[in-house]
């Protein structure tokens, strides 16, 4: 949200000290029963992405990274391709397609151009990068470095290309860092609705040289009931357009119809009854200034309007919302590049659904609700796609009373937020906290929380936030998907450090895979209900508890059933569990066991235990000769959830196949081992890659994995040149 300056957590400077510790939660938690059903996260979206890191490219490959500041931290996934000039990346195209999107950076201050190929061909068109909207600062917010490295960058191909056809993108004068595409079938341009009114006919330039404005107040003016069309071409406005009422602007579709304003509708209040539709809003703010309305939407559009298909691009905020918006509907919208919140109900929003719209690379929270001057009430975000804020958190609820937060899709969260946030912080007066039923059902976070530099600690992905009073509302957190967060999965905490209460809280049917510290991150007194609530790949421990300031209460888990994988407690409040105990792993297909600490039973000559972990599948571990058994051993760093191995030799002819006879143990402790896969014989042949592939069953969870060798028909010792560990099946 705009007011940034008013909510970072500056009060964690200092270490939070030990304190009384309440944990309910069983010791030996029990198999999860499966959550209910319920429909997919993230919008419905008429484009399809591709990562450039899975693309073919002669450029060098980015990440991981959460490093605030780095332009990989940014990246979707957490990685990027860079290209110096004359290198390319070709994507392979997933779908039917005749337009791309490429999200991008390039050095501060400069800009370029990449060439565009089809199948090898290269087109005429060249599609523009530019550093023009990136490199923000805010210096006034606290703990936020130089951010918004990306931008966003679209081109027509003028022609159709089929699933599997390349698109290439090759540099020129310029570096470029690329992302990810977006392709899609961008539809012809509409026609004019009968009895409509055209902007072209009262003045306006569809050239782009003019001043439309005019033109534009014009035909809304006599489109009083009725329809404003805006058709094909490019629209300049120099100024804002107020008086909004009772009226629909609809375009020819936001890939033809394109107005170039930073401030679109600035208007205190409306009557209502506005539609705003399939065009493109796109301005020219460089840089953060809270005090100008440099938005799409500034103020009201009044009750019962709608805004869609509209692509908003390059500016402060898209929809900055106070007055009376009750029944807004937002949907199917694209919101781009913005240096503040993507969109903000800032109170008195009634019955308002912002649903299926994609947002990427928001300068602040992406979707907000703050309740200032009066409570935003049975309002609701629902099935939306976000992907990379840069500053604050993918979806916050400041306050507010009966609000739902459905079926979202938000990943790579950056620096100084989580993916959600259901907070007390009220930044100003007066405030209206939380209350009624406040419902987060079936959301999916990936890759979502941040080091917050102003605490010194890490920010969860899901955040309930008593700030400034004590939560006294019902929070309800269902079937919610956890996936490659960088530190915790749930996180409850009173970031003002005064220890308000966060009571009244269930976590029911929840997933939590990959997590990099723990599970739960409590820091406040209050209590929490969990049922079903299932994890894997934990990379510290469970439960952090320890409220602060210390002595100021304590907050109880009440185990509540069905949980799993997640009942280990970090010991020591005087530190913080870093992703060092338990690497935020962003890849999910990594392979555990390279570069691990590997020993053995025995060794013959130079080759050591460590040959089978290099990455060198030329280099192997050979076991001490004619002494079977022989057993070798890796330490993967934390308990991992193992679903696979493959063994390799050196992929020479001069390696004659053989079999060797296997067992496959695991330990949590280093001490103690059980048998994963009992004794079988693996066949390795020069003819298939020397590879032998083994699965684990899915309870599998490790830390040490063993490899015991009983026989090989192909020389007295056990032999491996790579032991590779994999969490998916």
């Amino acid at each position: 949200m705009q007011y940034t300056q008013y909510r970072q957590y500056t009060h964690r400077s200092v270490r939070i000290m030990p304190a009384t510790v309440a944990v309910v939660l069983a010791a030996g938690l029990v198999t999860a029963t499966a959550p209910t059903a319920h429909a997919a996260a993230g919008a419905t979206l008429p484009f399809t992405s591709v990562e450039a890191e899975s693309a073919t490219t002669t450029g060098a490959k980015v990440g991981p990274d959460h490093t605030q500041g780095t332009l990989a931290s940014e990246a979707s996934g957490r990685r990027a391709v860079r290209l110096d000039a004359g290198q390319r990346v070709e994507f392979t195209v997933p779908r039917a397609a005749n337009a791309v999107n490429l999200a991008h950076s390039v050095p501060d201050g400069q800009s370029g151009t990449l060439d565009v190929y089809v199948n090898g061909q290269k087109l005429t068109k060249t599609l523009a990068v530019t550093s023009k909207y990136s490199y923000v600062d805010t210096g006034w917010i606290p703990g936020a470095k130089t951010h918004h490295f990306y931008d966003n960058a679209r081109l027509l191909l003028g022609q159709n290309v089929q699933a599997g056809d390349k698109v290439a993108f090759q540099a020129t004068g310029v570096q470029v860092t690329v992302d990810v595409a977006d392709f899609e079938q961008a539809a012809g341009p509409g026609t004019q609705p009968a009895g409509s009114v055209s902007v072209v006919s009262k003045g306006a330039d569809p050239t782009g040289n003019g001043d439309s404005t005019q033109a534009f107040r014009d035909a809304i003016a006599s489109a009083q009931g009725g329809v404003v069309w805006i058709p094909p071409g490019d629209y300049k406005l120099t100024s804002s357009l107020s008086g909004v009422q009772n009226v629909t602007l609809q375009g020819a579709g936001h890939w033809h119809s394109v107005v170039h304003t930073s401030r679109f509708i600035d208007q205190s209040s409306s009557s209502g009854n506005v539609h705003i539709k399939d065009f493109a809003v796109i301005g020219e703010v460089t840089e953060r200034v809270d005090s100008n309305p440099d938005n799409f939407v500034n103020g009201s559009l009044g009750p019962n309007s709608s805004v869609s298909g509209m692509w908003l691009q390059h500016l402060k905020v898209g929809l900055w919302l106070m007055g009376n918006n009750d029944n807004l509907v937002v949907e199917n919208n694209r919101f781009l590049d913005m240096t503040a919140d993507g969109l903000n109900l800032n109170g008195n929003a009634r019955g308002v659904r912002v649903r299926h719209n994609f947002l990427r690379n928001q300068g602040d929270d992406a979707l907000a609700m703050w309740s200032l001057y009066a409570p935003d009430t049975d309002s609701s975000f629902e099935n939306n796609t976000i992907t990379q804020p840069n500053l604050a958190n993918g979806i916050a609820i400041y306050g507010g009373t009966d609000i739902t937060v459905k079926n979202n899709l938000v990943s790579d969260t950056n620096a100084l937020g989580s993916g959600i946030a259901i907070s007390n912080q009220k930044f100003l007066d007066p405030f209206h906290p939380l209350a009624g039923t406040i419902t987060v059902d079936g959301n999916t976070l990936v890759r979502a929380g941040a080091m917050n530099p102003n605490w010194n600690h890490p920010m969860g992905a899901l955040r309930v936030d008593s700030y400034d009073s004590a939560i006294e509302a019902n929070v309800r957190i269902t079937n919610t998907t956890v996936t490659d967060s960088p530190y915790s999965a749930f996180e409850f905490v009173s970031g003002s450090g005064r220890g308000f209460a966060a009571r009244n809280i269930t976590v029911d049917g929840a997933t939590v895979r990959n997590t990099g510290t723990v599970v739960v991150q409590a820091e406040t007194q209050g209590a929490a209900t969990f049922r079903n609530v299932t994890a894997t790949g934990v990379g510290a421990a469970g439960i952090y508890n320890c409220p602060y300031p210390a002595g100021s209460g304590t907050f109880t888990l009440t185990d509540g059933g069905g949980n799993s994988g997640w009942a280990g407690i970090w010991s020591d409040c005087s530190t913080w569990p870093q992703p060092g105990q338990g690497n935020p792993d962003p890849d999910p297909n990594r392979n555990l066991a390279k570069g691990r600490p590997a020993t053995a039973t025995g060794s013959q000559d130079v080759y050591t235990p460590g040959k089978a972990v290099d990455g060198d599948t030329g280099s192997y571990w050979e076991s001490t000769n004619n002494a079977f058994p022989q057993s070798w051993t890796v330490d993967l760093g934390s308990a991992e959830a193992v679903r696979r191995l493959v063994l390799k030799l050196p992929p020479s002819s001069a390696w004659g196949a053989r079999t060797q006879t296997i067992t496959v143990l695991g330990s949590t402790d280093g001490s103690t081992y059980a048998t994963v896969v009992g004794a079988a014989r693996y066949r390795f042949d020069p003819a298939t890659g020397n590879t032998a592939t083994v699965a684990l069953p899915d309870s599998t969870s490790l830390r040490y994995l063993r490899l015991s060798v009983s026989a090989n028909t192909g020389w007295p010792a056990g032999q491996f040149s790579e032991v590779e560990a994999y969490r998916t099946s």
